[in-house]
């Protein structure tokens, strides 16, 4: 009886996807503001995959009358170089300046982040991951809603591109359970979620909460800005666009390692939403109202679940609908991950293995 209790929790949870997924319209025309500050967007890069030149292109082919690109590379022959080096010679007209953003902070990109702020010449800053590719109204769509005092933080939804059957995975998963999640969220609280595929901010803001120096032993940086930002009296406010990000071809155990490290990462800053994730897991509750002799609430889950997704899939990444089958297994893959996350305090990231603390601050361990 418990099971069928917590599948018809899934499946309220499962239909409050739904609306909230219906509510968000992501852009279709282009669009110009009638407010366009000047702008500094902030990249820090480490490495290249082979889509990092159509995602930075994509940020000096915007259609907004001024703009700065800062690259950050804290190593010295970071590949990176070559494709920003194309990148100046094929828009000889956009600003576009490399910054040695050697650092020794805890989080790296927050270090880095630190210096391209100081080096920015404009009071308007977006910063989005090396890897994100945008349209070409992007700065328009995230610039112009600060336009309101009450708006902080300008972010985007993420879908993602993959070249391996692990990473489709995680792809799926982005769009199907990750993206609801922070719509569900939005729909139900005033949520102040900034997510790394972008945040749009006045300098000014950035400097009352102690610059991204207050960010530098944390690893979830997006998530202490947008919640800093919306302390500061204000909202962290979601934007219509869908940006692009590249998962290249890992490996099951890459995905692994990456789905872990983010899992950890969430339970130590949002413990309460990260423990009732659990019982959203309607294709485990499903299954286990199966085996205890309740086909048909199994079944009811699984359809409600799979229409969810389907759901998510036409808003937000038409290309994968035809991967809906793919979407219970992920499920359960999603559940191992949530599982590995409650266990350990332990992640790896770029190489190096740290130590999360119940505050969100990182320990590097030797």
């Amino acid at each position: 009886m418990i099971a069928i209790v917590l599948v018809g929790c899934g499946i309220a949870y499962s239909l409050l996807a739904i609306i909230a997924v219906l509510k968000f319209r992501p852009s279709a025309q282009p669009v110009k503001n009638d407010f366009r500050p000047p702008v500094s967007i902030l990249k820090p890069v480490r490495g290249r995959d082979a889509r990092f030149y159509q995602a930075i292109r994509s940020h000096a082919a915007l259609d907004y009358p001024e703009f700065e690109i800062l690259f950050g590379v804290s190593i010295p022959n970071d590949p990176a170089h070559e494709d920003i080096a194309r990148l100046q010679r094929e828009f000889p007209g956009c600003p576009i300046r490399v910054i040695d953003t050697t650092n020794d902070a805890p989080n790296g990109k927050a270090g880095s982040l630190e210096l391209l702020a100081r080096a920015a010449r404009y009071d308007v800053f977006v910063v989005n991951d090396g890897d994100i590719r945008v349209p070409v109204d992007y700065l328009d769509r995230v610039a112009g809603p600060l336009r309101d005092g009450e708006t902080r933080v300008v972010t985007c939804l993420y879908r993602a591109t993959a070249s391996s059957w692990a990473s489709e995975a995680e792809a799926i998963g982005i769009v199907t359970e990750f993206a609801p999640s922070v719509l569900v969220s939005r729909l139900l609280s005033h949520s102040a979620f900034a997510l790394g595929s972008t945040m749009a901010f006045r300098r000014a803001d950035l400097e009352r909460i102690g610059g991204f120096a207050a960010l530098r032993n944390y690893l979830a940086d997006d998530y202490q800005l947008g919640s800093r930002m919306a302390a500061l009296g204000g909202r962290v406010f979601l934007a219509d666009p869908v940006v692009e990000t590249n998962l290249g071809s890992g490996s099951l155990r890459d995905v692994w390692k990456h789905q872990v490290r983010w899992s950890r990462t969430i339970r130590v800053s949002r413990p309460a939403g990260y423990f009732a994730y659990i019982v959203t897991q309607l294709t485990f509750w499903s299954v286990v109202a199966t085996a205890a002799g309740y086909p048909l609430a199994g079944a009811a889950g699984i359809a409600t679940r799979l229409v969810a997704a389907a759901v998510s899939l036409a808003r937000l990444d038409r290309e994968k609908v035809n991967r809906i089958w793919a979407v219970p297994f992920r499920d359960l893959f999603g559940l191992a991950v949530w599982a590995a996350g409650v266990a350990g305090s332990e992640v790896e990231w770029r190489g190096i293995r740290f130590r999360l603390r119940r505050d969100g601050t990182m320990q590097r361990l030797q």
